[in-house]
């Protein structure tokens, strides 16, 4: 599609129509409804579980779609194979160095000293929940975790990583079967218009669920919950930021694009996800909007869904830049080698987290339960505030996803730059990206 075909989609609409207006207003009236009415802020919990539970609905059969039809529609298996293998080896290199500027950072700006927080006076209670599922949830039985107990199970249970497994099994089987296999991947590709249809009613419920959202957060935990732990927040929110702008900003650059004007482009997707806490809930949104900026199609059903398990920048920075504060909370001295071993751990536990809201919290949890050295109960400090560090964390990832799809397309040779730099130019709004044809 030409520049010039996609300039007359883009349409000027009251300010009040605008989505993501309609977002930022929701946000800031659940600020307030949760700060002067708490009672009433933590009343409104379900309109953000239930909108977010309505995109969770439809994320395991866009993913199933997106991949198969993305995979079959190659044609060279031999292309999917290297296009895996560069956004694996991409996810592996950025996560390394976002693990390790955790720890950089927690190590010179020591946010957690002073604290001297003795863990015995730790109720374990709090965090019995956490703990429990971290151990639970071993290397080995993460591995196992992976495979379903049955084909239609995945897509029931929508995990992320199974859906994966199965979309990529579908996808190579229908390759395989050559033109036999074509109007299966057509009859994919139908259902995937009909399933983004769905999506585009449901975003428009997104200023109702980032209202509540933001309603219960402030309502249930009080913004006076986050004076105590404020240069924990502090330094992830400034570490968050200087990664986005420095590291990722200079892969954009390195790239041909702009880190400032990606993220203008994706505000939309941004404000949502700043009121739910979830990357999740932008998924479908972020496929057709990489497909809308010039990336090829196989290109982002293979990488993006791929991301929200093995690219997750914002949870590996906070992965170690919290481990480092509880040690220094609890006066919990670490050498050098504990420290690698901590980022050579966090490598490990850091793979499979998904978007959803508080699965950073049970990583972290994953990571201490490996490391005897820190008390595993300290992690009870932060679950108070964790709520405001899981926004973080899920604009960090979204972004960092983003900027992958971005170069992987680029390094094969499948960037529309044309396209890109107009898409930049005139951003198209959340909704106008879900219509059918849009991308």
């Amino acid at each position: 599609m030409t520049t010039e075909a996609i300039r007359p989609a883009v349409r000027h609409q009251p300010w009040y129509r605008v989505l993501y207006l309609q977002v930022l207003i929701a946000i800031g009236l659940g600020v307030l409804v949760g700060r002067f009415y708490p009672d009433l802020g933590r009343e409104l919990k379900p309109l953000g579980d239930g909108f977010i539970a309505l995109i969770k609905m439809m994320i395991a059969p866009v993913i199933f779609c997106t991949v198969v039809h993305g995979i079959s529609s190659m044609g060279d298996l031999k292309r999917v194979g290297r296009v895996g293998l560069k956004a694996l080896i991409y996810f592996e290199v950025v996560s390394t160095v976002a693990l390790a500027i955790g720890l950089i950072v927690g190590e010179v700006l020591q946010p957690g000293h002073g604290f001297n927080i003795d863990p015995a006076t730790i109720d374990p209670n709090s965090v019995a929940t956490y703990v429990t599922k971290a151990k639970e949830e071993g290397i080995v039985a993460h591995l196992l975790g992976i495979i379903p107990d049955s084909y239609f199970g995945a897509l029931a249970r929508g995990d992320l990583l199974q859906v994966l497994l199965v979309s990529i099994l579908s996808g190579f089987a229908v390759a395989f079967l050559g033109k036999a296999g074509e109007p299966i991947s057509r009859a994919v590709d139908q259902a995937a218009k009909m399933f983004f249809g769905i999506i585009r009613m449901i975003v428009r419920l997104a200023p109702l669920g980032a209202f509540g959202a933001m309603a219960f957060t402030v309502g249930a935990y009080g913004l006076t919950s986050l004076w105590n732990l404020i240069a924990l927040i502090a330094t992830f929110y400034l570490t968050s930021i200087l990664f986005v702008l420095i590291v990722l900003g200079s892969i954009a650059r390195l790239s041909g694009f702009s880190i400032i004007r990606f993220i203008l482009y994706i505000k939309d997707e941004l404000l949502i996800v700043l009121g739910t806490s979830s990357s999740e809930t932008v998924l479908p949104q972020m496929i057709q909007k990489m497909e809308h900026l010039g990336a090829s199609r196989p290109v982002v059903g293979l990488v993006i869904p791929t991301g929200y398990s093995f690219n997750l920048d914002g949870t590996n920075i906070y992965m170690t830049l919290a481990t480092l504060f509880l040690a220094q909370a609890t006066n919990t001295h670490l050498t050098i080698w504990q420290e690698l071993g901590i980022l050579g751990i966090a490598i490990i536990t850091s793979k499979g987290a998904s978007g959803v809201t508080g699965a950073g919290f049970i990583t972290l949890a994953a990571t201490l339960s490996i490391v005897p050295d820190i008390p595993i109960q300290s992690i009870a400090i932060l679950v108070g505030i964790d709520k405001f560090m899981s926004e973080c964390r899920a604009l960090t990832n979204l972004i960092g996803n983003g900027v992958a799809c971005i170069v992987i397309s680029r390094s094969e040779g499948e960037l529309d730059k044309d396209k890109l730099h107009e898409a930049m130019a005139h951003p198209i709004e959340l909704g106008e990206a879900l219509e059918p044809g849009a991308a």
